[in-house]
């Protein structure tokens, strides 16, 4: 079977303890522009034309009682992804990481914001790597209006876990069966 052939680095996601706190930094300072928010737990920044490029995710606030996907109780890297060709590309490197006993953790899925495929595995360190295809464009004459989403399964995957290789996160499961 032949490796996965990505394009280029995507995006990164980052933890933070206070995530009004980092936006006010990535944007007054750093210059990004807000796309997205997910309630008030995370935000979609970008540089260029690409949906997002950084996304902030709050910590939190009582970590201990919370079983989140994955779960993170400081600042630092969630995830960071490669952008890959198409979702042809997706499946086959879903193939190849199930035959080289690679670990899936999440995917393949379409997230809300970015509109973006995925497929989130573990490199040897633990580390979360995500491929993806398929991310909302925004250029300066898209009148794109930046939107606040909520935490549910529409935010986390469009299509409802039907595409994904792996059982679906349980905490995101147990939050759907208490919406109905």
């Amino acid at each position: 079977m032949e490796k996965i052939r990505p394009k280029r680095l995507g995006h990164l996601v980052l933890t933070v303890r206070d995530i009004h706190a980092s936006v006010k930094f990535y944007t007054e300072i750093l210059g990004l522009e807000v796309s997205d928010w997910i309630s008030d737990q995370m935000v979609f920044l970008r540089a260029g034309t690409d949906h997002h490029d950084l996304a902030l995710s709050q910590i939190p606030k009582d970590s201990a009682d919370i079983d989140d996907l994955p779960r993170y109780t400081r600042p630092g890297m969630e995830h960071f992804s490669y952008l890959v060709e198409d979702r042809a590309e997706m499946d086959r490197a879903a193939e190849f990481l199930q035959h080289m006993g690679i670990e899936i953790v999440r995917g393949i899925g379409k997230h809300g914001p970015g509109e973006n495929l995925f497929l989130v595995f573990k490199d040897p360190d633990g580390n979360n790597v995500e491929i993806y295809c398929e991310m909302t464009q925004i250029t300066p004459d898209s009148g794109y209006q930046p939107k606040v989403w909520e935490r549910n399964i529409e935010s986390f995957d469009q299509y409802r876990f039907k595409h994904f290789v792996v059982p679906p996160p349980q905490a995101v499961v147990d939050a759907k069966s208490n919406k109905k």
